[in-house]
């Protein structure tokens, strides 16, 4: 018998189980091993630092962004005073789940199937890698951390089967050397509509590999087409392909986290990628961090409202900039003529500055009040059109 299961280990179960291991709890975490999300691996400082992440985990060090428009127009971005971190998902998922296990988090590798339950509490059944034989574990509460498109909400939470996603996809590639296209030490976000209709490509930097992908909602994209489509646009066609991987992207954190009972969940599985940009790690793991956060309440206090705490935490330091990033979004990704008028704004010193204020540190800067209002005035011009696509 374990206090908690951990259904998930991505960079938002892991957490959970190592927080919650490290303060004492007898912690479960199942894994299916050999999956790796896509994604462009970007963390900020702030991830780095809140959860002690050691510099071998980091493959690059990215001091530009480069916006690049449907027209090609470039828009790089310098990262002042500091940088953003790059981690390869394969490495940095396995250092997540072995540094749970040696906080004191037993971990078990197979597939979820499903939540069943006797005078005890719950147990969950899962298909034993090694064995293929169907086990069970049992504990006093479940974090489901399954990502997007999670069987745990799916059978738990409402609305858990209801998530909007964005499918995304990417190939792992040997980086070229540095040339005029490619720069190591600089992420490109490709905003097309011959990309993506709705959301973007990126060519992000990991060192020795990068990565390249997209994502989309619209059905019937080829995202492989897409993909290979932005690999000849950026002058990567020739570079050997590593690995290739696709998942959905959640769009938006859902409505509640638990079941009033003993599920809470945590990371994609409760939704918790920022919109606009798609931003996943930090999210999940903060997410993570509330889930064991609200599971150790419950299981001091033995009141399962406290499991809702893991919704409130996060909401209370983050809904703002979702709900900033969420307008952003439908705003500006409708349309190529919308994504000309987006990276057009990017040009402005102040839109810089405060978007990456705002990344590295995870807050909305409220220090410069001209500057918020000037962005506010230039943002309203370009959606009423009173200023020519391409003028900043």
């Amino acid at each position: 018998m374990f206090d908690v299961i951990v259904v998930g280990g991505g960079p938002a179960g892991a957490t959970a189980a190592e927080d919650l291991a490290r303060s004492g709890h007898r912690v479960a975490l199942l894994d299916r091993a050999g999956r790796i999300k896509p994604c462009g691996g970007a963390i900020p400082p702030r991830l780095i630092a809140d959860f002690d992440i050691p510099d071998d985990q980091l493959v690059a060090r990215i001091t530009t962004a480069r916006m690049i428009s449907p027209t090609g127009r470039r828009v790089d971005i310098p990262i002042e005073n500091g940088f953003v971190g790059m981690v390869d998902r394969e490495h940095f998922d396995a250092f997540l789940r072995a540094r749970a296990r040696r906080s004191g988090a037993r971990l078990f590798s197979g597939t979820f199937r499903r939540i069943t339950r006797d005078a005890a509490g719950p147990q969950v059944v899962y298909r034993d890698k090694a064995s293929g034989e169907e086990r069970r574990v049992a504990a006093r509460l479940v974090i489901g951390a399954d990502g997007a498109r999670s069987l745990v909400a799916r059978a738990e939470v409402p609305g858990g089967d209801r998530i909007p996603y964005v499918m995304a996809y990417h190939e792992i590639i040997d980086a070229p050397a540095a040339s005029g296209q490619y720069d190591p030490r600089r992420c490109d976000v490709v905003y097309d509509g011959r990309i993506s209709p709705d959301f973007y490509g990126w060519v992000f930097p990991h060192g020795a590999s990068a990565s390249v992908g997209m994502g989309s909602m619209v059905q019937g994209v080829d995202l492989k087409q897409a993909t290979a489509d932005l690999r000849a646009a950026s002058g990567l066609s020739a570079c050997r392909t590593l690995r290739r991987e696709g998942a959905p992207i959640p769009l938006q954190p859902l409505a509640r986290w638990d079941n009033g009972r003993d599920v809470v969940l945590a990371g994609d599985a409760a939704g918790v990628v920022a919109p606009s940009s798609g931003e996943g790690i930090y999210y999940a793991m903060v997410g993570g961090r509330v889930a064991a956060t609200a599971a150790a309440a419950c299981l001091a206090s033995g009141r399962v409202r406290d499991l809702r705490l893991a919704r409130r935490l996060f909401m209370r330091e983050h809904k703002t900039v979702f709900r900033v990033l969420g307008s952003m979004q439908r705003a500006y990704y409708r349309s190529d003529e919308r994504r000309e008028r987006f990276v057009s704004l990017c040009h402005d010193v102040d839109v810089q500055s405060l978007t990456f204020e705002a990344y590295m540190n995870k807050k909305l800067v409220g220090a410069r009040p001209l500057a918020h209002l000037k962005i506010g005035l230039k943002n309203l011009a370009h959606l009423t059109r009173l200023v020519p696509s391409g003028y900043t």
